[in-house]
């Protein structure tokens, strides 16, 4: 098999990868990811204007974001806190 095939069936694999993890993943709104965190909704929008929070995903004029992205970056924050 050429280079070419091998990269687009690398990339066909890939995509149904993430869409598949898609759709076990859920959205979350502010509500929730103040109550995980114990943090205001007002610091996360400050965090996001400054590029340090994943942006919303828009929802006419509901914004929600993935679970696993607000979990990821809990995650690195704890990360970065038990390196020190």
């Amino acid at each position: 098999m050429n280079t070419t095939a091998t990269q687009n069936i690398d990339h066909a694999v890939q995509m149904a990868y993430e869409h598949t993890s898609l759709l076990k993943d859920q959205f979350v709104n502010m509500d929730f990811i103040t109550q995980y965190t114990g943090l205001t909704d007002k610091w996360f929008y400050k965090q996001i204007q400054e590029g340090e929070f994943p942006r919303p995903v828009k929802f006419g004029r509901s914004s929600r974001w993935l679970k696993s992205e607000v979990e990821r970056w809990v995650q690195v924050r704890i990360d970065k806190a038990r390196a020190r």
